[in-house]
């Protein structure tokens, strides 16, 4: 695509190179700062089991639940009767027609208000559709999460104008789709060397830049853009986010990407050769685009586990099936220990992440507490655990597992896709911020009370003056904080009596447990700062499980609360007792395991070898290597400039 004619000459904007302290004062920027309500998952990590703030579990108003299952209810029948899995995976598209439908019932526009023509669910029944939607075909399901949870209707609705609403909300319900563009080909989860640039011109901004992987970029109709705006006399400056108009002079999709999984994905590489854009398709102000990325991610990850649940529920009904009618040495196989722990597993986290997702999804709903790390936790289990469930499922089908659908139709079996379930599920480790990155988001959060007031003393830039202050300021704090960790309710017998009502199975002990766990969890944490001080930012393993350990004291503190809400709706109490009940079992065994490796790890040997991997001392481990590698750069060439290659961009209308 050939340049507009009123160019603008924006090469003399340099590529920014910027230091690890630069980029992690970028990222700190561009969280939130403050916290103004509570959070369970906070108070989890700093010893404080606040089982008041989840526990009787929040529910939904009548209204929203009418209009949730009557939405659910259409959705199911499209899902059924115009969705075919099968020939999405041949084909490696989503067929017009069925994208047409989809927007013909409104499911662009879920989460979009009634007042703007969209359907204006809650988050509780936005995901709920999304696992449904997920289960007849995954990529569908990245299509409109896509589309709602990070692309334009969703910073627009926390951050847009009156007249941005206005103008863009009511194509987004119903007609046109969007995606999110902030990855680039050097630029991933380290967004301070972004180089996409916008700079002002008149009432203009003009982007130059190449976006990677985006999600809808390929069809889309509208974009938000993450791009740098050069500081300036009067400019701020900055990251900053734009909508625009994906047919615009100067954009160019130059290829449709294609992976292991979602292989209907509509993924691309876009290029912006002097897009010009209006000042007034700025969200926010400049240097605002991370903050908004990033707020508008915290409770947009709840879709990512949410898809993961309808996959576990796929997972349980085959496993139940294929295990009853496949038998081996004179019985079915599910009566084979080795396989029944198997199925165990999978019904019991199931429970457990649909527990997860509808907690943090009623409370983002209710708003009454900030669940930024909760969203995160869910996001991480929901994909660690949904990757686990879909291997499980396929060696609980043995070769089975690993032959394709089609392959299986042919020879005159039932086409199960388990191994297509399998390689779309990968994906979610990676989508929306990869485990390693989750792991570090969710600990910089988890230790955010312990920075505030005793930060000043492990930063170098601080005068000897501000640490001596900060060390009197925590040791107020810890003064009282650190008693509080001996002892707790988790010490006495009677403590949730609730949740061991007459007939059941006992929870209580469960609670306890995770109330005397975040205790140490958060005296291990302190020690830990104690210890390393400045370096606890290096010790990403350790962090990572910390986090982990978080990760299942919520889970395991959700799925109690679930069952005892289930028990007195009347609603499979029994056995709902008895997945939370199997469910905390083995979480507990991989907590205990997760504490011992604490501090009985190889991470400093892991270390010694990793540096001796770069410098090339086993270079001889790789003799007689054959690489099936192709040629070219490690990273694609993202040279501002107009595109040599065709637009493959094909809008849906």
């Amino acid at each position: 695509m050939s340049a507009p004619s009123d160019s603008f000459d924006t090469a003399q904007v340099p590529e920014p190179k910027v230091s690890e302290r630069e980029a992690r004062q970028v990222a700190e920027a561009a969280r939130e700062q403050g916290w103004r309500k509570p959070s369970f998952a906070k108070e989890l990590f700093l010893g404080r089991f606040r089982l008041d703030l989840i526990h009787p579990h929040p529910a939904p108003p009548a209204e929203d639940v009418r209009r949730g299952e009557a939405f659910l209810a259409t959705l199911r029948e499209f899902c059924e009767t115009r969705i075919d899995g099968a020939q999405i995976e041949r084909e490696a598209r989503i067929p017009d027609e069925v994208v047409d439908g989809l927007k013909e019932l409104g499911a662009f526009g879920m989460k979009i208000d009634r007042k703007y023509g969209g359907l204006g669910l809650t988050q509780v029944y936005y995901n709920k559709a999304l696992a449904l939607v997920g289960m007849a075909n995954a990529s569908i399901g990245a299509l409109l999460s896509a589309h709602q949870s990070i692309g334009v209707p969703q910073p627009l609705k926390m951050f847009g104008t009156q007249e941005q609403k206005d103008a863009f909300l009511p194509r987004l319900a119903r007609t046109d789709i969007s995606a999110f563009l902030l990855t680039e080909p050097d630029v991933g989860s380290d967004p301070a060397r972004l180089a996409t640039t916008a700079v002002r011109d008149g009432d203009d901004y003009v982007l130059d830049g190449v976006k990677l992987w985006t999600t809808n970029g390929v069809v889309a109709d509208l974009l938000v853009v993450m791009a740098r705006v050069p500081k300036s006399e009067g400019h701020k400056g900055g990251i900053t986010a734009f909508v625009v108009e994906a047919d615009s002079p100067g954009i160019t999709v130059e290829n449709r990407n294609a992976f292991m999984g979602l292989r209907g994905l509509e993924n691309g590489v876009t290029r912006f050769h002097q897009v010009r854009v209006p000042a007034g398709n700025r969200i926010g102000p400049e240097g605002a685009g991370l903050k908004i990325a990033l707020t508008t991610l915290n409770t947009g990850r709840l879709s990512l586990p949410a898809m993961c649940v309808g996959a576990g529920k796929w997972c349980l009904k085959i496993a139940r099936e294929w295990t009853a009618a496949r038998e081996q040495w004179g019985k079915p196989v599910a009566h084979h220990e080795a396989v029944g722990e198997k199925i165990s597993f999978i019904a019991a986290t199931t429970f457990a992440l649909e527990a997860v997702v509808d907690l943090a999804s009623q409370m983002a709903d209710e708003d009454r507490n900030d669940i930024r790390i909760e969203a995160a936790l869910a996001k991480l289990y929901g994909s660690e655990m949904g990757w686990l469930m879909a291997d499980e499922l396929v060696q609980i089908r043995g070769g089975r597992g690993f032959e394709t659908a089609d392959s299986l139709a042919a020879r005159g079996e039932r086409a199960v896709p388990a191994e297509q379930v399998l390689r779309d599920m990968r994906i979610n480790r990676i989508f929306e911020g990869s485990t390693e990155i989750m792991h570090l988001l969710i600990a910089r959060e988890a230790v955010d009370a312990h920075l505030a007031v005793a930060g000043d003393i492990i930063d170098p830039d601080k005068t000897l003056s501000d640490k001596a202050k900060a060390g009197a300021q925590a040791g107020v704090f810890y003064a009282r904080w650190l008693p509080k960790l001996v002892a707790g309710a988790g010490q006495l017998p009677n403590s949730y009596a609730e949740f061991h009502p007459k007939g059941h199975l006992d929870l209580s002990a469960h609670l306890r447990y995770v109330e005397r766990t975040s205790r140490k969890l958060a005296r291990s944490t302190f020690y830990a700062m104690s210890r390393w001080q400045g370096r606890m930012e290096t010790k990403q393993g350790f962090l990572g499980r910390i986090v982990d350990i978080g990760a299942e004291l919520f889970a395991m503190s959700a799925a109690c609360v679930r069952a005892e809400m289930l028990r007195t709706q009347g609603e499979h109490g029994r056995e709902a007792y008895q997945l939370a009940d199997v469910f905390c079992r083995q979480s507990r065994i991989r907590v205990e395991e997760l504490f011992t490796r604490l501090w009985s790890n190889t991470d400093d040997v892991d270390r010694k070898v990793v540096n001796g991997v770069l410098a090339g001392t086993y270079t001889w481990l790789e003799d007689g290597v054959i690489d099936p590698s192709g040629d070219g750069p490690w990273i694609a060439d993202a040279t501002p400039g107009p595109s040599e290659r065709d637009n493959v961009r094909r809008p849906i209308r």
